[in-house]
């Protein structure tokens, strides 16, 4: 991408749009009694998602932006584990059967860090509440870091198939900044352990723009993984918000790259996937020709929903835990972020829901041109809009910032279909904010757009 574009959008902040509206515009006018009327709407044939949130770590990463706590121990995931089963019965109380489950998501967090009993129970009361598909994709994200032998025999043994791989950077600089000392050698070794126990699918998280990185270094990353021939990498890039992550203060700002050096880490790494074999997908994700995502990517079928870029159809996902939220037909609701109120509310017997959002028939035609941009990097205005009775020249929820993407070349128009070359990869997320009409460019709780 051209340097004077990167610098051109270094100051724009923009939402990932993992959801529409975003988690900002949620309020309080949603709340338990909504929570569970959707829950008992859910349709009892169609296939559901699930999430599970386990906001614990061993340690704290300093450039992390999840809702975690720090538990050296074990002993308060452990309780935790406890609760969660509990509102898994609370929530489970309110749905209209043993719904069909295709999809299940372990985030935090750290979830391991239940332990290895606690996580067999847990699955064992999902198989008890819910009919898992025989093809269910069932998912969990791991510290490589604090992974021992018996976690990896529990998630083998309940069902787990992919597990996703925290690594972000193999320089030791890096590291040292960020917080996370993480050998190489280590990383390898977990992800032989997981396909030797019969976990064969892994995703692989790398971060750029942290504090010390080089271009080189990013390239030295991916090269280090390449042998082990991971199914799937996420390329994020780190999004620097001290006013709301207090510990990123723990970063220097003077340290970390600028929009160019952002731009430029992201294509190195894109680089050596794509000389690999992988497939570019989305705004961020690199995979394997074979693999689900990159057919989902090819047939049209790829979805982005709270976890990120996903082969996942099913209209409900159910989240459960503190912070976690569940997506329904008639809109989204959030969990209580701190642990006190969410702990509070489940022992009382009470939906742990804080707030959420009523979608309207707007909100859903911008959902699909968000989604269709941030999946394909293009869209077709009639096409999209027909569905919901808008005509083409009006899905546009700010005409005048598409009118300079165009004029810039990010985005090209044939008839009613915007397309982002290529290169504008890492702008997608700009050109998808033309349709949020929700969207301050100035905001601060939004990551840069570069």
């Amino acid at each position: 991408m051209r340097s004077e574009l990167a610098r051109l959008f270094e100051a724009a902040r923009v939402p990932r749009y993992t959801s529409y509206p975003t988690v900002p515009h949620f309020s309080s006018a949603v709340g338990p009694a909504e929570h569970a009327a959707w829950l008992a709407a859910v349709p009892a044939d169609r296939p559901v998602s699930l999430y599970l949130h386990v906001p614990y770590c061993r340690q704290l990463c300093w450039y992390c932006g999840c809702t975690t706590s720090i538990s050296a121990d074990g002993a308060r995931p452990a309780a935790y584990a406890a609760l969660l089963a509990a509102e898994l019965e609370l929530v489970a109380s309110h749905l209209p059967g043993r719904l069909p489950l295709g999809h299940l998501h372990w985030g935090g967090g750290t979830p391991t860090s239940i332990g290895a009993e606690a996580f067999r129970r847990l699955m064992a009361r999902i198989a008890d509440r819910f009919a898992v598909l025989p093809d269910a994709e069932m998912a969990v994200e791991i510290d490589p870091r604090f992974l021992p032998e018996e976690i990896v025999a529990a998630l083998a043994e309940t069902g787990i198939g992919r597990a996703s791989l925290g690594v972000q950077s193999f320089e030791p600089e890096v590291q040292r900044a960020i917080n996370r000392v993480q050998p190489l050698d280590a990383t390898l070794a977990v992800i032989e352990a997981l396909r030797r126990a019969g976990i064969t699918a892994i995703n692989v998280d790398l971060l750029y723009g942290l504090p010390r990185q080089t271009v080189e270094g990013c390239r030295a990353t991916v090269r280090a993984l390449l042998p082990v021939l991971p199914d799937r990498f996420a390329i994020f890039g780190y999004a620097h918000l001290p006013a709301l992550k207090k510990h990123q203060r723990m970063i220097e700002a003077r340290e970390l790259p600028d929009a160019v050096a952002r731009v430029a880490q992201f294509e190195a790494m894109a680089e050596e996937l794509e000389a690999a074999g992988y497939v570019p997908i989305g705004l961020d994700h690199f995979a394997r020709p074979e693999d689900p995502m990159a057919r989902a990517a090819a047939d049209g079928t790829l979805r982005r929903n709270f976890q990120g870029y996903t082969t996942d159809p099913a209209e409900t996902l159910i989240g459960v835990g503190a912070s976690a939220i569940s997506s329904f037909r008639e809109g989204y609701v959030q969990n209580h972020h701190e642990l006190v109120p969410w702990r509070t509310a489940i022992r009382a017997g009470r939906l742990a829901t804080s707030r959420g959002l009523v979608l309207s028939d707007r909100d859903r035609l911008e959902r699909a041109l968000i989604e269709q941009v941030m999946c394909f990097g293009a869209v077709d205005l009639a096409a999209i809009g027909a569905r919901f009775g808008v005509p083409a020249e009006r899905c546009v929820a700010a005409p005048a910032r598409l009118a300079e993407l165009e004029r810039l070349g990010v985005v090209a128009r044939e008839g009613t279909v915007l397309r982002v070359p290529d290169v504008y990869r890492p702008l997608l997320r700009v050109v998808a904010a033309v349709f949020d009409r929700y969207l301050e460019p100035s905001s601060a709780r939004h990551a840069v757009a570069v």
